[in-house]
């Protein structure tokens, strides 16, 4: 089992930043790909970003790309969201996951272990 808790949300006005965290327990963090994902009301859930077990290794939805940065800290078992310039848009629930395999993958099928969340509102 891997406990997952986000951190780090909150309300920020357009064009501002935010970064979130999402620390792990509970088995070996190098093991896993990371993944963070949204969900807004009355939307699907979305691909935000992921990173593979080294960090070496990250992609991001077209819709965050220059915006936001995945990256990880191994020693610290933690993964983060560093996300600038924030638009209305990207007002959401964002939750982290983690997969058993080290690779990165978009599916959240693909995902073993998902946090709660962090609210993330951004004004206009």
């Amino acid at each position: 089992q891997v406990q997952l808790v986000e951190s780090g949300g909150g309300l920020v006005q357009a064009g501002g930043s935010l970064r979130l965290s999402c620390a792990a327990s509970g088995r070996t963090f190098s093991n896993y790909a990371m993944g963070w994902f949204r969900q807004a009301p009355g939307k699907e859930r979305e691909f935000v970003a992921a990173i593979n077990w080294s960090g070496r290794s990250t992609y991001h939805a077209s819709s965050v790309k220059g915006r936001f940065t995945i990256s990880r800290d191994n020693a610290k078992n933690t993964v983060y969201l560093q996300m600038n310039s924030l638009k209305p848009e990207d007002t959401a629930v964002y939750v982290c996951a983690a997969r058993g395999v080290t690779t990165t993958t978009i599916d959240p099928n693909e995902y073993d272990y998902w946090g709660q969340g962090t609210q993330v509102t951004v004004s206009s």
